[in-house]
């Protein structure tokens, strides 16, 4: 059986076990979505086609991981102007793995824990649609990832700045703090976190376990020093002074 789905904007054909990439999805690795919008699908000789989705289909999936894809070069030249402008692009991926394509009036109705499971799709469908509020809090801009991530290369920083910034957050450099408030940050640490996007107290203030490990890629910096300055705890209480 196969089915042919949106997800993201995108239209897919699909079938069971099978690995899809897809734009990146609201969500951690291991969550498990399902999504209604099955235009069609196909059993054999059998085809159901949507008005202009199948009430009641669902295509149920597993993120299996975040990525990002293949950087793209952009260069734009105008003749006999002087205008050169180059500039690269990788665009943020989530994989899935398809778990399985429901259609409706399936066997799901012949018990009560069949019944449980029959409407626990239709809990995901509503996880999936309050994702994206739930973490409100952490606005990320892709652009600003890509923008921090060819400064990271230029500037040679081994530093992962997608999963660094989608997990405490993107802003722009036109919202920026002082961040020389936050003792043991002085210019030069300033700007090497201003060069992987890191430019708030809200951003510090979420810092992780692992983002901490992260950010010991940067020359000077480490975990332990984050951790003895008290770095998140010194942020929070200069947002709470904003």
């Amino acid at each position: 059986m196969y089915a042919i789905v949106e997800i993201a904007g995108q239209q897919f054909k699909v079938a069971k076990d099978q690995k899809v990439f897809v734009n990146r999805l609201a969500g951690e690795e291991g969550d498990s979505l399902s999504f209604d919008k099955v235009l069609l699908t196909g059993d054999g000789d059998t085809i159901t086609l949507g008005a202009p989705a199948i009430n009641g289909a669902l295509v149920d999936v597993k993120i299996t991981r975040h990525l990002k894809g293949d950087k793209v070069i952009v260069f734009k030249k105008k003749r006999r102007k002087g205008y050169r402008v180059k500039n690269g692009h990788r665009q943020s991926l989530t994989e899935i793995s398809i778990v399985g394509i429901t259609l409706p009036g399936g066997k799901k109705a012949t018990s009560a824990k069949k019944e449980d499971k029959a409407a626990a799709p239709k809990a995901e469908t509503k996880k999936t649609a309050a994702t994206p509020s739930a973490k409100k809090e952490v606005e990320v801009s892709e652009n600003l990832v890509s923008r921090a991530e060819n400064r990271a290369e230029d500037g040679n920083i081994e530093i992962n700045v997608d999963k660094l910034l989608h997990s405490i957050g993107t802003a722009p450099k036109s919202d920026a703090d002082d961040l020389k408030l936050i003792n043991g940050i002085g210019p030069v640490y300033e700007q090497k976190l201003n060069d992987i996007g890191i430019y708030t107290y809200e951003q510090i203030s979420k810092l992780k376990a692992a983002d901490r490990e992260e950010l010991s890629a940067l020359e000077g910096i480490t975990r332990d020093k984050i951790e003895s300055d008290e770095w998140v705890k010194q942020a929070k209480e200069l947002l709470k002074n904003k």
